[in-house]
């Protein structure tokens, strides 16, 4: 599974991000919309289960993507 994120580039990732977890753009973002409802208590449909995943898992691979990249990156003082 991890190999198959290494894959994905880290721009790709934002793009999907960004087109994706905030369509559709109008009147406010899915993603911000479903995020209200979930610290509301109001997410209680399956439906709205399914788009908070849904316009949720861009956002989750670019987080996955830059936590990989600064466990891959070398220390400053590492020598």
């Amino acid at each position: 599974m991890l190999r198959l994120i290494d894959r994905i580039s880290l721009q790709t990732a934002v793009i999907a991000a960004l087109f994706l977890g905030l369509a559709p753009f109008t009147p406010e973002p899915h993603i911000w919309e479903k995020l209200k409802m979930l610290m509301a208590g109001t997410l209680v449909r399956p439906i709205d289960w399914f788009d908070l995943v849904l316009h949720g898992a861009p956002w989750l691979l670019v987080a996955v993507k830059l936590a990989r990249r600064k466990v891959a990156a070398p220390e400053d003082g590492a020598r």
